[in-house]
């Protein structure tokens, strides 16, 4: 054991003195409450993997749950680098159907029955069946509707009782007896076409377990210790179905944090998290409430906005980073100005060096993203709306794979990243990005994110090309995607869990936050709680702003918006509101004056340079700030490279714009010396 203790010291020297705790606190039961940012998922898989270090557990007899096919899969990785593979690391639904297949010919005879991949079709013939509509839109809201019954274990016979109790609104105009109605039709149509649906697979196991004691022995026997990341998304079924995994024992480790409780219309309910030592009397409970993700103004900001929920269990956020920039405030006249603006932004952050991957603009509804899209691709920034490509369908991405498999089997030598590199130029990739935008920079953006994958993985555990393959195959499987070089866009739900340097937190106006659909006090809580999770994003700089109209041609009756309640007395107030780009001409002013000051001697070549910009702006139709930014033409004019290669050396002069222009100044500032040379004879 000498040895075991040295090797585990030295795994647990990377916490700090809470996790720590988690990491060596190994019979449960076990809630820690892990504020955003502070390092939960890394507690809970050290304490996986000391668990098994130290004899506490075995790998094939800890069943780890998560949310999120990407979490489980993230999940697994880091316990491979940890040197504790073989736990099994799953959502509550992909642990449940593995069970279900292989237990349902012993239970109930037969194959275990087709999975709906879909339930709208299905939905949509229950409801044609009792009369109701079947548009879109009413029927992916009846799909909502019968989904949150499923996962809440509420009977047709129930229905009417627990919506009025659960403060339900009726669902596309139809009272609760309607909904009664379309539960059984909906029940009858899967049973007609002999399929299940997801649901169906956590209450078909439920009622395995309660009905076949013999499975549920063997079951128990198999999974003894029981990990649950995201606690507070409990539902209903999935409590249920823990508990009877459970049965009597109390080896389970719960993490959540009640501040990011986001999905209560799904049937979540945090009410298992912040009733968990009343459910377990005697439990220990961990608060994690260092952050490592979050400069301390963000944090403040986070804290400050969440503090009504305090009572009921909301941890306090304390920074473990310096200090950083303020969190900035924008107010837009309407949202072209507020998307312009934004874009502006991100492209002051690019010519700064800024990666775009580490860059998102987060906002309440999906519809809100059509701004963006449309102002960022007209300026010539690289960006991907989350949740709306599918990275391992993609041709070029298939190629690849199946390339490296042929190379993994033929025994291929060397670096994992030099094999990849080697396998991707064989089908025409090549280190630097093309010129071109759309779809041929997309695919070259694609298979850059396997190579940073490959590069990631060696580093971290020395991986080979057949590890990397296998990688890829599970994440494809589970859709995990690797990270690209593009700005992310996406909504407040699609991004927790994830995080990123500079975040952009735009249209936080009452109406969308509070989205106008939030009635009820809890409903108004949760979108609270929604904010929170959008600003613990951030992790370097956070800007929030809001647009004071629609714009676009909208009338203004009707169309005047307001800040978001949740803001406040926290937000500053503005001197007035920002048009299209007043933020970005301010600024340029302030460093305009800042430069005439400290290099007079400059100001003649930069204006040179910026009247050359603006021809090529309007030769290639794009925003004159894409070409190159006003900090990159000031270094120019003061450095005054005289070659390419002095010329690449200037930050935000990229191998791509040296390709492109790189020539041209060169050729002003070389005519420019040599007309001074002729002044002066």
């Amino acid at each position: 054991m000498g040895n075991l203790g040295a090797m585990d010291y030295d795994l647990l020297s990377h916490l700090d003195s809470e996790q720590r705790a988690v990491a060596e606190n190994l019979s449960g039961p076990l809630c820690v409450r892990a504020g955003a940012g502070t390092g939960k998922t890394r507690a809970i898989t050290y304490r996986i993997a000391h668990g098994i270090r130290v004899g506490a557990f075995a790998a094939s007899n800890v069943l780890a749950l998560t949310f999120t096919s990407r979490a489980a899969g993230e999940m697994r990785s880091r316990l491979r680098d940890l040197s504790a593979s073989g736990v099994s690391a799953h959502t509550f639904h992909a642990a449940a159907l593995r069970q279900l297949s292989y237990f349902w010919p012993t239970a109930i005879g037969g194959q275990i029955p087709a999975i709906a991949e879909h339930k709208l079709g299905l939905v949509s013939q229950a409801a044609a069946n009792v009369g109701l509509s079947t548009d879109k839109v009413t029927v992916r809201d009846l799909a909502a509707e019968i989904e949150w019954s499923k996962v809440c274990l509420i009977t047709p016979e129930q229905y009417v009782a627990c919506a009025e109790a659960a403060g339900r609104s009726e669902v596309s105009g139809y009272n609760f007896s309607d909904i009664v109605g379309l539960l059984r039709a909906y029940e009858e149509v899967k049973t007609a076409r002999g399929v299940i649906d997801f649901e169906d697979v956590l209450l078909l196991l439920v009622g395995i377990l309660l009905d076949r004691p013999d499975i549920t022995r063997m079951i128990r026997a198999q999974y003894r210790h029981f990990v649950v990341d995201e606690y507070q998304d409990v539902s209903p079924l999935q409590h249920r179905l823990l508990q009877l995994w459970l049965g009597d024992r109390k080896d389970l480790c719960v993490v959540g944090d009640v501040s990011q409780t986001i999905y209560s219309f799904t049937g979540a309910s945090s009410r298992y998290l912040a009733n968990f030592t009343q459910e377990f009397p005697g439990a220990t409970v961990i608060e994690l409430v260092r952050n490592y993700r979050s400069v301390p103004q963000i944090v403040a900001a986070a804290n400050e906005i969440i503090a009504p929920d305090a009572s009921v269990g909301a941890v306090h956020l304390v920074s473990q980073l310096p200090s950083g920039r303020p969190v900035s405030w924008k107010e837009y006249t309407d949202d072209e100005a507020e998307a312009t603006g934004i874009a502006e932004e991100i492209a002051h952050l690019r010519e700064r060096g800024i990666p775009l991957s580490s860059i998102a603009i987060l906002y309440r509804t999906n519809a809100q993203s059509a701004h963006f899209e449309a102002t960022l691709a007209s300026a010539g920034i690289g960006y991907q709306v989350r949740g709306a490509e599918r990275f391992f369908s993609r041709r070029e991405v298939r190629e690849a794979m199946v390339a490296m498999r042929s190379a993994a089997r033929s025994g291929m030598e060397g670096s994992l990243s030099e094999n990849v590199r080697s396998v991707l130029r064989q089908g025409g990739w090549r280190d630097v990005p093309p010129q071109q935008t759309g779809a041929v920079r997309e695919r070259w953006e694609a298979l850059a994110a396997l190579l940073t994958l490959a590069k990631e993985m060696e580093d971290a555990r020395g991986a080979g090309l057949g590890e990397f393959v296998a990688e890829l195959e599970e994440r494809a499987q589970l859709q995990n995607v690797p990270q690209l070089d593009g700005v992310t866009l996406s909504s407040l739900h699609a991004a927790k869990g994830l995080e990123w340097e500079y975040v952009f937190l735009a249209g936080m106006s009452e109406g969308l936050m509070p989205i106008s659909l939030a009635k009820a006090e809890a409903e108004v809580a949760e979108e609270r709680r929604l904010l929170y999770v959008g600003i613990t994003r951030a992790k370097t700089s956070l800007e929030i702003s809001y647009s004071t109209s629609r714009g676009g041609g909208h009338s203004s009756s009707g169309g005047k918006r307001k800040l978001s309640r949740f803001l406040e007395g926290v937000w500053p107030h503005p001197e007035k509101p920002l048009s299209r780009s007043t933020s970005y001409r301010q600024r340029r002013a302030e460093e305009a004056e800042r430069f005439t000051q400290e290099h007079p001697e400059a100001v003649e070549l930069f204006d040179e340079l910026v009247a050359w910009r603006r021809a090529v702006a309007e030769e290639i139709e794009r925003p004159a700030y894409t070409v190159l930014h006003d900090s990159s033409l000031r270094a120019i004019a003061v450095i005054k490279p005289v070659t390419l290669a002095e010329l690449g050396r200037i930050r935000g002069v990229g191998a791509t714009k040296l390709a492109a222009w790189g020539e041209s100044i060169v050729g002003i500032i070389t005519r420019r010396d040599s007309e001074a040379l002729e002044e002066g004879k």
